[in-house]
C-alpha cells in the first residue's frame, strides 16, 4: 500500500513536471535559457516608448512591458532576468518580431485584424484615432481639405495604409510622403515640406506639446479610424501569450492601470517637463474593466465612416 502511495506521488511529480516543461516553449524557453528578455523600442513615440534627454528609453509601453517581464520572471522561477532594450521603427517592427529578434514590442502599435495575421497582441492598452496635424495657418479641418497638397505619414504605420487607399478611392490628388519615424514626420511639417501630419491623435499631440512652438499647431476635430494599442508578440506562442495576456489583464483590473496612466498622461513627463493632459477615454476604460485583444475598431468606438470604406473595401 505504501508502495502505492508513493508510486502515485512519483507520478503525480512527473506530471507537474511535464506540464512545467510543456509551458517552457517558444518564447519562454527562449528566454530560460538564454535569461534575457528582449523589448523592442521606439525612439519618438512619446509618451509611450521614446528617448529622453538622456537618451534613456522610457514612457508608458515601457511601463507596462516592465509589469510583464517581472510576472515573466516569477513564473520562471528566476532569480534574475536581464532586459534587453532593442530599437524598432514602424517598418521594422514585425519583421524583427517574426525572426525573434523582439519577444514583446512596447511603443505604439495597433491591434488590428491584418496584423493578427503575422502577429499577437495583449489586451489593448490605449485607444486612440487616426487625425490630421497641420499648422493652423493653413486651415486644414478634414481629409477634403488635403486635396492636392503633400502629406506625410510614418512608414509601416497603419494610417499611411489607409491615407494612401482613400486618396486612391476618393480621386483626392494628396501627394504622399513617407517619413521613418514620428519625429521625421513631424519635422516635415515643422519645415513646410509637408502640408499635414496623418497619426495617431496622441502622438500628434505629444509632438506638437514638445515642439519649438506649440500653438501654431491644430489637429483635426474629423477621425480617421479608431486605433486600438496594444503590446506585439509572435504568433502562434499560446504558453507565452497566455503569460503576458494575464500579466497585463491584472494591470487593468487591479486598477493599477490608474497610476501608470496618470503618469504619463497626467503629469509632466522628461524631456521637457511638459504635461500631455490627457484624461483616460471611455473606451479605454471599458477596457480596463473586461480586458480584450480584439482587432475590430467596432469592439472599441463607433467606426469614423472614413474607416468604414476602407474596412469595407478589404472584405
Amino acid at each position: 500500500m505504501k508502495l502505492l502511495k508513493l508510486l502515485i506521488v512519483l507520478a503525480g511529480a512527473g506530471v507537474i513536471a511535464s506540464a512545467a516543461q510543456a509551458q517552457e516553449t517558444g518564447t519562454l524557453k527562449k528566454i530560460k535559457e538564454t535569461g534575457t528578455i528582449t523589448l523592442g523600442v521606439r525612439d519618438s513615440s512619446i509618451p509611450f516608448s521614446y528617448l529622453d534627454d538622456k537618451q534613456s528609453y522610457q514612457g508608458y509601453s515601457i511601463d507596462l512591458c516592465l509589469k510583464v517581464v517581472t510576472a515573466v520572471q516569477k513564473q520562471l522561477g528566476m532569480t534574475s532576468l536581464n532586459v534587453k532594450l532593442n530599437p524598432v521603427t514602424s517598418a521594422t517592427r514585425i519583421p524583427l518580431m517574426a525572426n525573434g529578434t523582439i519577444d514583446m514590442e512596447c511603443g505604439s502599435t495597433t491591434n488590428n485584424m491584418e496584423r493578427q495575421k503575422q502577429v499577437a497582441f495583449a489586451p489593448t492598452t490605449f485607444v486612440t484615432a487616426n487625425r490630421i496635424l497641420a499648422k493652423k495657418s493653413a486651415n486644414i479641418k478634414s481629409l477634403a481639405d488635403l486635396r492636392g497638397k503633400s502629406v506625410v505619414s510614418t512608414s509601416g504605420t497603419a494610417n499611411l495604409k489607409q491615407l494612401t487607399q482613400l486618396n486612391a478611392d476618393q480621386n483626392l490628388g494628396i501627394n504622399i510622403l513617407p517619413a521613418k519615424d514620428h519625429a521625421e514626420a513631424f519635422l516635415m511639417v515643422e519645415t513646410g515640406r509637408a502640408v499635414a501630419f496623418v497619426m495617431d491623435d496622441i502622438l500628434l499631440a505629444s509632438l506638437a506639446a514638445n515642439s519649438k512652438a506649440p500653438a501654431d499647431y491644430e489637429i483635426s476635430k474629423e477621425a480617421l479610424s479608431v486605433e486600438p494599442y496594444g503590446i506585439m508578440m509572435r504568433k502562434d506562442d499560446p504558453a507565452f501569450k497566455k503569460a503576458v495576456d494575464t500579466a497585463i489583464s491584472n494591470v487593468l483590473t487591479s486598477g493599477d492601470i490608474n497610476r501608470i496612466y496618470a503618469k504619463w498622461f497626467l503629469q509632466a513627463i522628461p524631456p521637457k517637463g511638459i504635461n500631455l493632459n490627457w484624461p483616460m477615454s471611455d473606451q479605454f476604460k471599458v477596457v480596463a474593466a473586461k480586458p480584450t485583444d480584439s482587432g475590430e475598431p467596432s469592439a472599441y468606438a463607433a467606426v469614423p465612416e472614413a474607416q468604414k470604406a476602407v474596412l469595407k473595401k478589404k472584405k
